[in-house]
């Protein structure tokens, strides 16, 4: 069996993908070519990622005949190995099935269901806050997903440890291996294992993998997708071997370097005892062998058993990571019997100190940072919640594209391959545990979340709870402070926040290390005079809302004006929350909701057919709306800048007034129509500009001047009709691993090649060769058209298409047309 390429190589990939973005950070290329470490021989273990062959059907979460006879006679449990249902066994015929590539959402593919006219509001805002879609229990038709694939196992696999690793599938999964239930997870968000070597065949007979997943009951109040949306993996290691997330690398840094800690767990799988010695390298950002530890003396280990073996390292001189300079190193561990290699595992770590402060904010290896953070749902047009992970680096170059730093993950632990891509990228991570509560299921998902996770030098923050019913009260405190102390017996290097959006005098407050703000920014300033010293940030800020391209509110048409100055009553604008932290050293950051828009809360207008949010400064698509501007000014301000808003098309409108506003970071912006000055500004700090400019087809001009000089400028001109399509993407040049992709975005231009921008031209797309077309987006809360299939129309002039490689080497074409328009096409090489 010939393994699929490694993790390190696939998010090296997907990193200069990212390192390539419009907007990111040089370093990430860079970054991408000394992350992936070629070890000198091959692992004595077998690691293969389960991508493809995989068949989905949906069951039924109240009829058994179309659960596959799930619990039929009640037997279910009675007695393992006697098929619980059919579709459990090897010999089931699932040529109906379709076939699907994991990851995977069901739920993206199902109908729009909007509530009854008769419906009760508490019913309708729940329907709404999941974005309208058909799941749940009012749909047992739809909530229960089966996916069945066949093991890759062989003969040579007898007698060794065989597990496979669940990153995340949502929800309530049962994972059965030719009939036996494996295990299984509750959680939507937490990584689970499965052991299945005791159920395996070894004489070539076919081993069936089955899951029953069911998405009846929800987690959050916001798209969750359904099905298997992250990474599975099958491992298999020898008897003797270190177990899932057995590795911990911790760091202290001071004069004389870094002194690294190493934790190892060791299992024996096998039903002898055995011994066997630990022998470390650690490999230095640049690939080079930084320093080894010598064979370990001998460890005992009994049938069954495991153990812990502790050992240390200096480095005089380490390289340190930071947003700046995301160095990452690679401890690699082997296990030894008889002198003799029988397991190999890698782990990446960074060396950094942090440090939280209620007067001095945050700092990162004693420099000052200020969190420039977003929110985010792992939600994407297109794909739902099963996003790639080139996808994934897109998406964090384009918020670092805006000039974040920070993400935080809401509401729920996040992908191990973003926090790969946030190691390697520099961007800081908070990481979230979905349950503020101490039943066991509570705790074993915070201490799965941790245990997965605490290696990425990424993480800042563990966070404990969000905006709980009982934040402010004992119970909350007394909750919060267990699970607080869980977190630092699991890892003591990192604090504790927990997201609130009230009684910070008490409660929980009182629990976490640092205190979290969700929006009422503006009561921190005096928050802090009666807590001097406890560290804080806003959580959540913001949630200002706006259509992407839209300038005048219309709520017949769910539409909001992308000017800076729309938010629910709890929220503020972007200026308005900024203002306070940039002032303030002692408030380390904030945390905008969100980077992205995502499906359902679709505030302010939570009636169908709105199904997703308004919150973003980016669309659903990841299309920038004007607010990231703003963001993109003040966050970057080493880099000029100046944008214009709106467009300069309003037909009809002549001689009438237009609000015209400048976002951006030059001393002086002068603004000009069709040439003429209507005077110079000068742009006052962390805000914007405005004019009321009365409309004159043609061109205006924004121009941004520092000391005099032009530093930067942008202009918006005068569309005319619709004439031709026009496709842009960061990368042409993609990796062949059936991974790697583009996000392609399409414009309808005039005859000249300007933007229309309130176009919506139905468009037709089409991929030929090596490639295949997985989504669909135009950015428009509104639309309740397929995120599958070959139409979708442009919204205000834009749409998006996602085209990934099939995993062959060679050329592909993606044509897009539209009726009476010329079409546009573009090659993408996909190489090995």
């Amino acid at each position: 069996m010939i393994p699929n390429p490694t993790a390190d190589r696939r998010t090296a990939l997907a990193l200069g993908l990212a390192g390539l973005a419009t907007g990111a950070t040089p370093a990430l290329a860079a970054t991408a070519a000394t992350t992936a470490i070629t070890p000198a021989s091959p692992s004595p273990r077998r690691r293969e990622r389960l991508a493809d062959g995989w068949r989905f059907a949906l069951g039924h979460a109240a009829d058994m005949a179309r659960d596959f006879d799930f619990g039929l006679w009640q037997r279910t449990y009675a007695k393992p190995g006697q098929a619980v249902s059919p579709a459990t066994m090897a010999d089931f015929n699932d040529s109906a099935w379709a076939s699907v590539r994991v990851p995977h959402d069901w739920a993206v593919d199902l109908p729009y269901a909007p509530p009854k006219a008769a419906v009760a509001k508490d019913q309708e805002d729940m329907a709404a806050a999941h974005g309208f879609r058909a799941i749940g229990r009012d749909f047992p038709q739809n909530s229960v997903g089966w996916y069945r694939r066949k093991l890759p196992i062989g003969a040579s696999d007898k007698g060794r440890a065989i597990w496979l690793e669940f990153d995340g599938v949502f929800r309530n999964c049962k994972v059965f291996v030719n009939g036996y239930e494996a295990g299984g997870s509750a959680s939507g968000y937490a990584p689970f294992r499965v052991d299945i070597a005791d159920f395996l065949n070894y004489d070539g007979t076919p081993n069936q993998l089955a899951l029953r997943v069911d998405a009846t009951l929800g987690e959050g109040w916001f798209y969750e997708g359904a099905g298997i949306y992250r990474h599975v993996d099958l491992v298999s290691a020898a008897p003797l071997h270190v177990p899932q997330w057995g590795t911990w690398v911790r760091s202290t840094v001071d004069a004389g370097g870094a002194q690294v800690a190493i934790e190892t767990t060791l299992a024996n799988a096998a039903e002898a005892a055995g011994s066997v010695q630990l022998r470390h390298r650690v490999i230095a950002p640049d690939g080079t062998t930084a320093t080894t530890i010598a064979p370990s003396e001998a460890i005992a280990l009994a049938p069954g058993g495991q153990a812990l073996a502790k050992a240390s390292l200096a480095l005089p001189a380490p390289r340190l990571w930071s947003p700046q300079t995301p160095h990452l190193y690679t401890l690699e561990t082997a296990v030894l019997v008889d002198g003799q290699e029988v397991d190999r595992v890698e782990t990446r770590f960074g060396i950094r100190t942090l440090a939280f402060d209620g007067t001095r904010g945050f700092a990162v290896n004693g420099q000052p940072v200020k969190l420039l953070g977003v929110c985010n749902h792992q939600d994407h047009a297109g794909v739902g919640t099963a996003i790639p992970d080139a996808l994934h680096a897109w998406r964090v170059a384009q918020t670092q594209g805006m000039g974040a730093n920070a993400w935080r993950s809401a509401h729920n632990p996040p992908a191990q391959a973003l926090l790969d891509i946030c190691d390697a990228s520099g961007m800081m991570m908070i990481a979230e545990t979905r349950l503020n509560t101490t039943n066991p299921e509570a705790l074993d998902e915070l201490e799965r979340m941790i245990l997965s996770s605490r290696n990425h030098p990424a993480i800042i923050l563990w966070s404990v709870g969000n905006e709980e019913g009982h934040q402010g009260t004992e119970r909350g405190r007394r909750l919060s402070a267990q699970l607080v102390a869980r977190c630092k017996q699991l890892d003591p290097t990192r604090l504790t926040t927990q997201a609130m959006d009230q009684g910070w005098d008490g409660g929980a407050a009182d629990a976490v290390d640092v205190v979290g703000f969700n929006y009422r920014t503006d009561k921190i300033p005096a928050w802090r005079q009666r807590h001097p010293g406890k560290p804080v940030i806003g959580t959540e800020t913001g949630s200002t809302v706006a259509t992407r391209g839209a300038y005048a509110n219309d709520a017949a048409a769910h539409v909001v004006r992308a000017y800076d100055t729309e938010h629910p009553w709890w929220a503020s604008t972007a200026e308005e929350w900024w203002k306070i932290v940039a002032a303030e050293p002692g408030i380390a950051g904030g945390f905008i909701w969100t980077g992205f828009d995502y499906r359902g809360e679709p505030t302010p207008y939570p009636q169908f057919p709105s199904v997703s949010s308004y919150f973003g400064a980016m669309d659903l698509c990841g299309l920038p709306k004007d607010n990231y501007y703003y963001y993109r000014a003040w966050w970057r301000r080493d880099q000029p800048l100046v944008h214009l808003l709106p467009h300069w098309t309003w037909t009809g409108r002549e001689g009438q007034p237009i609000e015209v506003w400048a976002h951006g970071n030059a001393e002086e912006v002068e603004l000009l129509l069709n040439g003429r000055s209507l005077g110079r500004k000068a742009m006052p700090e962390n805000g914007h500009l405005a004019w009321q400019v009365p409309y004159a087809p043609g061109t205006l001009e924004a121009r941004g001047y520092a000391r005099g000089k032009l530093v930067a400028r942008d202009r918006r001109v005068t569309a005319g009709a619709p004439a031709a399509l026009r496709l842009v993407t960061e990368r042409t040049r993609l990796a062949a691993d059936g991974d790697d992709l583009a996000a392609v975005r399409v414009d309808v231009v005039d005859a000249h090649g300007t933007l229309v921008p309130m176009a919506d031209t139905p468009l037709t797309f089409a991929v030929t060769g090596a490639a295949r077309l997985i989504g669909l987006g135009n950015g428009n809360p509104t639309s309740t058209e397929p995120d599958k299939g070959t139409t979708r129309r442009a919204f205000n002039g834009l749409a998006q298409a996602l085209v990934q490689g099939t995993g062959t080497v060679g050329g592909a074409r993606l044509t897009v047309s539209a009726a009476g328009l010329k079409p546009a096409s573009l090659d993408l090489l996909f190489h090995a």
